[in-house]
Parts: C-alpha cells; sequence; structure tokens
C-alpha cells in the first residue's frame, strides 16, 4: 500500500483545514495533524487491498506514531508525514491518546462492524471526530470542560452529519452507521437499506429514519455551538461557518425528502453568503452542551 505521501488537507471536506482565518502559527500543526489523520484514514478505507492487509498497515503505522512520541527519527515509508508531524508533537505538546484514539476508530472500520444502538455509534464518534477538535483546543489554549464538551458535540454533529449524507456511498461498500435500533424502530434492515442505495432511491420509512437521525444531528450541533463564543478571535468565526455549514446540509438533506440514496446533499459556493450572514449573527446560546442520547 503506497500512501507515503501526505494527502492536500482539503480531502477532510467537512473540516475549512488551515484555511486564511486559521493563524499562520498554526497552520504548520493543523496542516501535521490532518495529514495524519488523512493518512491513517486512506489506509483503513481507500483502495481494494483486504481487511489484513489494511490492518498491519495501520499496525505499522501505529509503531510510527509511538516512534515519533519516543523521539525517533522518523523514517521509512511515512516519513513524509511522520517528520513534521514529530516537529509539532515538540514544538506543540502535542497530546498523544487523540492521536491513538484517532487510530483505534481507523483501525475499527476495518472491520465494518454494525453498531447496535446510538450509545455504540457515538463511542465511535468520540475516537474517529471529537479527537480533532480537541487536538484544535489544545493548539488555541481552550481546555475548559465547557469547552471541550461542546467541541466534542460539534465533532460528533459533523461526523454523524457526514454518515447521513454519505449513506448512498457507505451503505454498498458495507459500511453501516444506522444504528440497527433506529432502523428496526422505522421497520428497516441494514440489508433493506443497502438494497435500496443500490436502486438509487429511498422508501417512505428510510426518509422517515433519515430525517429522525438528521434531527438528532441537528439537536447535537446546537448542544455544541456556543463554543463559537468562547473560542478567540479567528477560530470562532471559522467555527461558526463550520457548524452552519453542517446545519445547511441538513437543510439541504430535508429539503429533498431526507433522501440522501437519490442524491447526495452537499454545500457550495452559492451557499457562501447565507453561511456568512448565519455565521454573522449567531446567537450567544447560553445552553450548556451534553451527551445526546
Amino acid at each position: 500500500m503506497d500512501n507515503r505521501r501526505p494527502v492536500s488537507v482539503d480531502h477532510y471536506e467537512n473540516f475549512p483545514v488551515a484555511s486564511w482565518l486559521c493563524p499562520p502559527h498554526l497552520r504548520p500543526p493543523i496542516q501535521a495533524i490532518y495529514w495524519f489523520a488523512r493518512t491513517a484514514d486512506d489506509l483503513a478505507d481507500e483502495g481494494s487491498h483486504p481487511p489484513e492487509e489494511r490492518r498491519a498497515a495501520l499496525a505499522r503505522y501505529r509503531q510510527a506514531l509511538s516512534d515519533a512520541f519516543d523521539g525517533r527519527p522518523a523514517t521509512g515509508e511515512w516519513a513524509p508525514v511522520f517528520g513534521p508531524l514529530q516537529r509539532m508533537i515538540d514544538g506543540h505538546a502535542l497530546p498523544r491518546r487523540p492521536l491513538e484514539d484517532l487510530l483505534s476508530a481507523f483501525e475499527q472500520d476495518t472491520h465494518n462492524l454494525t453498531y447496535p444502538d446510538r450509545a455504540a455509534l457515538l463511542d465511535y464518534c468520540a475516537r474517529s471526530a471529537n479527537p480533532i477538535g480537541r487536538l484544535l483546543l489544545h493548539l488555541y489554549g481552550v481546555n475548559t470542560p465547557a469547552a471541550l464538551a461542546e467541541s466534542d458535540a460539534v465533532c460528533t454533529a459533523l461526523q454523524l452529519i457526514n454518515f447521513w449524507q454519505d449513506l448512498r456511498i457507505d451503505l454498498p461498500r458495507g459500511r453501516h452507521y444506522v444504528p440497527l435500533a433506529d432502523a428496526q424502530r422505522h421497520g428497516l434492515t441494514l440489508q433493506a437499506l443497502a438494497d435500496q442505495a443500490a436502486a438509487g432511491q429511498a422508501s417512505a420509512a428510510t426518509r422517515g429514519l433519515v430525517a429522525e437521525l438528521a434531527g438528532w444531528a441537528r439537536q447535537t450541533m446546537l448542544a455544541g455551538a456556543p463554543l463559537v463564543h468562547r473560542l478567540p478571535g479567528r477560530m470562532g468565526w471559522e467555527l461558526r461557518l463550520v457548524v452552519q455549514g453542517g446545519l445547511r446540509i441538513l437543510d439541504k438533506l430535508a429539503a429533498q425528502q431526507h433522501d440522501s440514496l437519490r442524491r447526495r446533499p452537499t454545500v457550495g459556493a452559492a451557499d457562501a453568503p447565507l453561511l456568512l450572514w448565519r455565521a454573522l449573527v449567531m446567537p450567544a446560546m447560553a445552553a450548556p452542551a451534553r451527551r445526546p442520547a
């Protein structure tokens, strides 16, 4: 598997990484983190390699991360990733746990697990999405319990939105992020969802299911939205656009009757004026974030 070269950070489409709003001195660590995460994601997900080969590659990747934290020089197949990351670990005291949690989630992806309920899916999100927010807060020196909880909510919401946005892509690949309990409540099985994804059209029951899941994602995003008022300067403004971008995708999903099996809802340049306006007028919501059930 050839994933030695760091990929473009804009591959993470729901995160405006290292944009012009990001302070210049933080762009190198943010880019190093995203190269690390994106390369691991590609090892777990891209190409046609068998799961055993993917897990072996991720095990080597985990060892390379351990070497970086232990101060051993980056060599070998992923030196372009771990060389910069090691410099950022040293220069910014990056915490080890969030990076290891990300790898844990990518390793889990290779097993194509199903999720019995929302708690199980939230556990996955806590390792696949929330570490990114916590690493960014670390770089900005923000570490209050309230900010961390709201960051987790925003990151989880972005992950959930991405799941419901990409059902037509993930289901045929055996990626079943819809909790079984939610599917069963709507009289559906995961195989029925996969069959509908192959046909490119959702039944009324599936649209009802996706509407409910989208409502869960919206509630989660709104629980974390007060974070935009806790963050200083450019970071707060960038997060406003992230939050509004996620909510806009949910708006578009609703506008197509929650049928993401027919067409994937996306945000484009035409949405920019609305997003900017909504980001500008975001209310100072005082409700604390809580882990959604």
